[in-house]
């Protein structure tokens, strides 16, 4: 049997599993725990957020005992205090602990999943969202020509707009992509193709019901679909007037939607930015990278 790797990424949002067997994923998983949103809210980890994530590591450890846990956006806010104190109570329970990880590395590692040993000779956009950051990486022909960080995401916007959480909206998609378009100002590179990482943007055109074209760009396991820009300037702008309690009835993670609605206002806004011809949605994150390192 090959060397299993069990990797959890600590979001904002969404904490996910990835257990690797050799190259072949065994199991994957995605929880909505919601630590950036209370903790802006209490000032401090909520303890129940804790309790489900030892529910996650308790999983992963049923697959193999060997866990690796990172912490992304939140956990880089936090005084060394605060991350000592939640590493010690990881520790006594699991001899585990958190590597909390730079805006940069996330990014390198997602990114990593995304262009490695890639066919696409043009150029490409990989855009890493989150719910307290987001990435840009401009990349050709398995070269990183450029790259742009941001330090806000979908929490940030959710909390700008309350309602985008509702089953319907009252604010509409122009109010919310002007707001973006603030915090994103101008963006000089292009790119013919934008392709979707850091969280699992498929997850949302299958629950709503959206039809996805086969990628005929290139052949790659991990980017089989796509859209081309008329098609996501439709779906995206319809996230408002579609009823979000329905697509939520349909899923097993019904909290996930929360953030739906600011995040295909930033990955419409970007592929308006880059001038992209076609959209690759993708589940790709930094497991994907990670695990190369980890080997």
């Amino acid at each position: 049997m090959e060397k299993r790797i069990a990797i959890i990424e600590i979001g904002s949002i969404n904490t996910k599993t990835h257990v690797y067997e050799g190259e072949k994923l065994i199991h994957e998983n995605s929880v909505t725990i919601e630590f950036k949103k209370n903790y802006k809210k209490e000032g401090k980890i909520r303890q129940t957020d804790l309790e489900q994530l030892y529910k996650v590591i308790d999983h992963a450890l049923q697959y193999t005992k060997n866990v690796h846990v990172y912490g992304c956006s939140i956990f880089r806010d936090m005084t060394e205090e605060e991350l000592k104190t939640i590493n010690q109570k990881l520790y006594q329970r699991f001899h585990l602990q958190i590597e909390v990880v730079s805006q940069e590395m996330e990014a390198k590692y997602t990114a990593l999943g995304c262009y490695s040993n890639h066919p696409y000779n043009g150029n490409l956009c990989i855009l890493i969202t989150g719910g307290g950051s987001i990435e840009l990486l401009f990349v050709k022909q398995g070269k990183v020509l450029k790259t742009k960080y941001y330090s806000f995401g979908v929490v940030d916007i959710n909390s700008q707009f309350s309602d985008l959480i509702e089953d319907f909206p009252t604010c509409t998609f122009e109010e919310v992509y002007q707001a973006v378009e603030k915090l994103v100002g101008n963006i000089e590179e292009k790119a013919d193709v934008l392709i979707l990482a850091g969280t699992d943007h498929l997850y949302w055109y299958h629950h709503a019901k959206y039809s996805l074209e086969k990628n005929t760009l290139y052949e790659k396991e991990n980017q089989k679909y796509m859209l081309t820009r008329k098609m996501s300037d439709v779906y995206d702008q319809n996230a408002f007037i579609t009823s979000l309690d329905e697509i939520r009835k349909r899923s097993d993670n019904p909290l996930w939607f929360d953030g739906i609605r600011a995040l295909k206002v930033i990955t419409n806004l970007i592929s308006h930015k880059v001038h992209a011809k076609y959209i690759i949605p993708t589940k790709i994150n930094m497991e994907e990278g990670l695990k190369e390192i980890l080997k």
